[in-house]
């Protein structure tokens, strides 16, 4: 698993988790909204989640 440093990450529980370092292992990210008009973070998520296991 290599470690992309440009895309920090807190969520342990996904499956691109960098383990041992707060960063994603993906080269890239799909960021989505919740909402039609994202006006703050929680309108917004990583789409590329998937959970480990």
């Amino acid at each position: 698993m290599e470690i992309n440093r440009s895309i920090g990450c807190t969520v342990t529980e996904c499956k691109y988790h960098a383990k041992k370092d707060s960063y994603c292992s993906l080269d890239h990210i799909n960021v989505v909204k919740h909402t039609n008009n994202a006006t703050d973070p929680q309108s917004t998520d990583c789409g590329s989640f998937e959970l480990e296991g």
